[in-house]
């Protein structure tokens, strides 16, 4: 349901704001659906100078709602880059306009993911960010594969996408995956007036300079690769096991996997 993503316009920043506290923010697809309309919007709208990502409630987001998910991996992984969440991250990756997170809580999987697409980031000290891929069987999207390693360098990466371990806020800020820690309660107000700052700057200089940091058309390519391997992971028993688990609240079993 569109509810899930509040949608506000003011001063020339976009803010959407993940609103399904609870579910610890969990993103359904057609949260996704809503989350890539609003941004592809918001990057022709000549109003809109700056979209900034916020959440409701005490996470920043769960992650994918698992129940989605599974009902895609049952439909086969070669559906996996015609689904709304692919649909979001192609929009992160054209966009030409500034991003600014604000980052409460727990932010797990995409929840990480989509910080390597914005530009100022702002976590909570406490706040815990993790990319438990390959804990469920799965494998990283967002271009994150290239993206997270470029921040973090290859043994850093290495260790949050294949142990799945939560990182702190404060050591998310000194690895280089945020601009700010800052205690949970000026998370918030520390985004926004980062926000505002931006949204005051010569627009068509910040798109330019974003233009030629990135690479939009190479991004996509890779987050396409991502998904095949994603969505074969998807179908695979390895990943039935993983949920199976997951819903039963225990460890998963890969011992019989290879």
């Amino acid at each position: 349901m569109t509810d899930h993503i509040l949608i506000d316009r003011t001063d020339g920043v976009l803010t959407l704001t993940l609103n399904r506290p609870d579910k610890k923010n969990a993103i359904t697809q057609a949260m996704y659906a809503a989350l890539a309309g609003a941004v592809r919007a918001g990057g022709s709208d000549p109003e809109v100078r700056v979209i900034l990502f916020r959440s409701a409630g005490d996470s920043f987001t769960a992650g994918n709602d698992i129940g989605d998910f599974i009902a895609i991996g049952s439909q086969g992984g070669g559906q996996m880059t015609d689904a709304p969440v692919f649909h979001f991250l192609r929009s992160l990756a054209e966009l030409d306009k500034p991003a600014v997170a604000a980052v409460r809580g727990r932010a797990v999987g995409i929840g990480l993911t989509m910080l390597l697409h914005c530009d100022l980031v702002v976590v909570a000290e406490d706040a815990l960010l993790s990319a438990p891929f390959v804990n469920l069987a799965l494998a990283p999207e967002a271009a994150s594969s290239l993206l997270l390693p470029q921040v973090l360098g290859h043994q850093r990466a290495f260790e949050v996408f294949a142990l799945g371990e939560p990182i702190e806020g404060r050591t998310a800020m000194a690895w280089g995956l945020a601009n700010r820690a800052v205690p949970a309660d000026q998370v918030d107000a520390t985004a926004a007036a980062l926000a505002a700052k931006l949204a005051a700057r010569a627009p068509n200089s910040i798109r330019k300079t974003k233009r030629l940091m990135r690479d939009a058309e190479a991004l996509w390519t890779l987050m396409q690769r991502e998904g095949e391997a994603f969505g074969s992971q998807m179908a695979s028993p390895e990943a039935m096991e993983a949920f199976m688990a997951f819903s039963q609240k225990r460890a998963p079993d890969f011992s019989r996997a290879g």
